[in-house]
């Protein structure tokens, strides 16, 4: 039996992952009503593939708030998502809070797994903090980088590239159970430190910061010079030294909070005088420069000529295939448009009904869409690049489609006499 503790959107993924990699899985969580839930097939995630994965292995994974429910588990997960405030600081407060009470009730040689995203330095200490209490006795104690992606967790959990292992003695063999768990992912198995283990997953995060700004640089040099980025795109994939797996899409900054967190991080470390935080700083800065792209084009475009404007928004979370408001580009856009009407389409975001209930939310894009003069699609689902174009200029009363992320098809666009706007050209 394989036990996981917390269920935020890094439990309730990893655990079902498990579950149908074939073991018997108990999940738990303090809150009842969150496991009730769980088990009755609801949950509070939206992922690609997670329902479907949870109806065809429900039978190895059950969700209990019994913390009873652990006692024969010989491996137990800490899964739980790690908050961050407004100024993207972590809070692993929680986290060690439910670490704190629940070891003292696993089996004494259980083995114990912190997959929750920490910083540098966090593991050691806490296991330092659990044998002064008397709480470790003769277990033993992991971190391992999780590398899951909002949209696409469910895939990424199942089909791992590499499991990172911080470890208190990289020459020490991992125990049978932890070894077991891995096997059944057939992928391979990083050792190392524990501070070298924390540290990789921010070094993860720290290259894609900097592909996403490279990219972010050049594309808006390209809207400047008439140059156009997706020509330019497939002689960097041909160049060995970038790859076809780099990060060349334009975006609108780093958003979600994961990748703004490790930024922090690096910045909030006690001993960062020793190194360079130079580029940290300039990434934050065109992070917050890309993010508001949509503000200027559609003052530049509509609202300095037309202040009355009635502006569609498609898309509130900050990226397709999620429910997460966190950082989103398009929460930032609105905030600036509150004098102004607003139609808005997402098809699973829930936002304050306090901060924005000035807006007015549609049950479609084309409902969104009616009598607008300009439209913004600020995420990019699939449902919106499959909406039909012509309808929807049809409905529309400008002519003007801000599109940062090429959701919609150019051609129609301009088949159907819109004027699209989109990044990199």
């Amino acid at each position: 039996m394989i036990g996981f503790v917390g269920l935020s959107h890094l439990g309730l993924v990893y655990s079902l992952a498990t579950a149908a990699k074939g073991f018997d899985v108990a999940a738990f969580h303090p809150d009842a009503a969150l496991a009730a839930r769980c088990n009755a097939g609801t949950f509070p995630i939206e992922e690609p593939g997670f329902v479907d994965l949870f109806q065809a292995h429900r039978g190895r994974i059950s969700y209990t708030a019994d913390i009873g429910g652990l006692a024969d588990c010989d491996l137990v997960f800490f899964a739980l998502d790690i908050r961050t405030d407004e100024t993207n600081r972590s809070d692993t407060a929680p986290l060690t809070r439910l670490i704190e009470e629940t070891i003292p009730k696993l089996r004494t040689d259980a083995v114990v797994v912190i997959l929750s995203q920490v910083s540098p330095g966090y593991t050691r200490r806490l296991v330092e903090s659990l044998c002064a209490r008397g709480d470790l006795r003769s277990r033993a104690v992991f971190y391992q980088v999780e590398t899951l992606i909002f949209g696409a967790a469910v895939h990424r959990a199942m089909e791992p590239e590499r499991y990172i292992v911080g470890v208190d003695d990289p020459a020490t063999p991992l125990p049978r159970c932890f070894g077991e768990w891995h096997a059944a992912f057939g992928c391979p198995v990083l050792p190392m430190r524990y501070e070298s283990a924390e540290l990789a997953k921010i070094a993860i995060n720290f290259f894609l910061v900097s592909s996403v700004t490279t990219t972010n640089v050049l594309a808006e040099v390209c809207e400047s010079i008439g140059a156009d980025w997706s020509e330019i795109v497939p002689a960097l994939r041909l160049d060995k030294r970038i790859g076809p797996h780099a990060y060349l899409k334009p975006g609108l900054g780093v958003a979600g909070g994961n990748l703004e967190r490790d930024l922090v991080t690096i910045l909030s470390l006690p001993d960062r005088g020793r190194a360079d935080d130079g580029v940290i700083l300039a990434w934050q800065h065109n992070s917050a420069h890309r993010r508001d792209w949509p503000l200027r084009t559609l003052r530049r475009e509509v609202l300095d000529a037309n202040p009355q404007a009635v502006v569609a928004v498609w898309g509130l979370t900050y990226k397709q295939d999620t429910h997460s408001t966190k950082n989103s580009p398009s929460l930032a856009l609105l905030a600036h448009l509150r004098d102004h009407q607003v139609r808005a389409h997402d098809p699973v975001a829930e936002i304050d009904p306090v901060q924005f209930g000035w807006i007015e939310r549609c049950t479609s894009p084309a409902e969104a869409a009616m009598g607008a003069d300009v439209l913004v699609v600020m995420t990019p689902w699939a449902l919106y690049g499959n909406v039909d174009i012509a309808t929807v200029a049809a409905r529309m009363r400008g002519r003007i489609v801000l599109d940062p992320h090429g959701t919609l098809d150019p051609e129609a666009c301009r088949a159907a006499g819109l004027v699209h706007r989109r990044l990199g050209c």
